[in-house]
């Protein structure tokens, strides 16, 4: 058989897979890599904007309870009360404001966001240890000064830890933008469903999983870059441990 005639069958062969319908086909891939790419940029775009925003929304809201605990239930309340809004009942009554819009996706997913990220950015904050606190108060710092230089760097592990549960949880909610056609690689799926395309909805979903993971160990690099003192903890532990434990096993001297 000739090398043009083996092509011929391959490429026979791949078409098939679209006629099939079956759920892995690599031709889906080779003349859909245009929309996937598209429908990829979109889901990442919206992701980061509404992870953003939601930083910027949830920091003063913990500083605020770290200086006035009287408003912590009613901003915990509020955001939690926000989270359990399901997500088409969020849209519809953001609707009014935004019209179909990718603002109207961006600002749900931010409402969604604040009960995770308000939550962790309170834990780091109060697990600052107090003598850390006295110290810079003896050195002289003020209120706002010891909470950039001091207080945040160390709340850092709780609030990178609440940005990675915020940015998975927002890559998997992004999808349900498809109900606007702002979903990013929902819009695959949500039309790979209705026109039962296997292909079209394994593709996206499996994109979607490969986003999530990507963004979670990219910001835990990121995490591990910003608290090189955490590591040296964790290094420390067991060594003192080893030296404890040749201590207690060594043999005692003969008097």
């Amino acid at each position: 058989m000739s090398t043009y005639a083996v092509s011929q069958t391959v490429h026979q062969a791949a078409q098939n897979c679209l006629v099939a319908n079956d759920w892995i086909c690599g031709e889906y891939l080779r003349t859909r890599s245009e929309e996937l790419t598209e429908a990829t940029l979109q889901h990442i775009w919206i992701t980061a904007a509404s992870v953003l925003i939601g930083l910027v929304v949830a920091f003063p809201l913990a500083v605020l309870v770290r200086a006035r605990p009287r408003f912590a239930g009613p901003v915990l309340g509020l955001t939690t009360l926000l989270y359990t809004i399901p997500s088409l009942a969020m849209f519809s009554l953001l609707l009014p404001v935004f019209g179909l819009s990718a603002a109207l996706v961006v600002t749900g997913l931010v409402l969604y966001s604040l009960t995770i990220l308000v939550r962790n950015i309170m834990a780091g904050l109060e697990a600052v240890p107090e003598d850390a606190r006295e110290a810079a108060r003896g050195m002289g710092y003020g209120p706002w000064r010891m909470l950039w230089e001091v207080e945040l760097p160390l709340a850092l592990p709780a609030l990178m830890a609440g940005v990675r549960i915020a940015t998975v949880s927002t890559i998997a909610l992004t999808t349900v933008g498809a109900l606007v056609g702002k979903g990013g690689l929902g819009n695959l799926i949500d039309d790979g469903v209705q026109t039962t395309f296997k292909a079209q909805v394994l593709t996206a979903s499996a994109l979607c999983v490969l986003l999530a993971v990507t963004a979670d160990l990219l910001l835990l690099g990121a995490q591990r870059l910003l608290t090189p003192w955490t590591r040296i903890r964790a290094v420390s532990k067991p060594a003192a441990s080893k030296a404890t434990a040749s201590v207690a096993t060594a043999p005692k001297a003969v008097v």
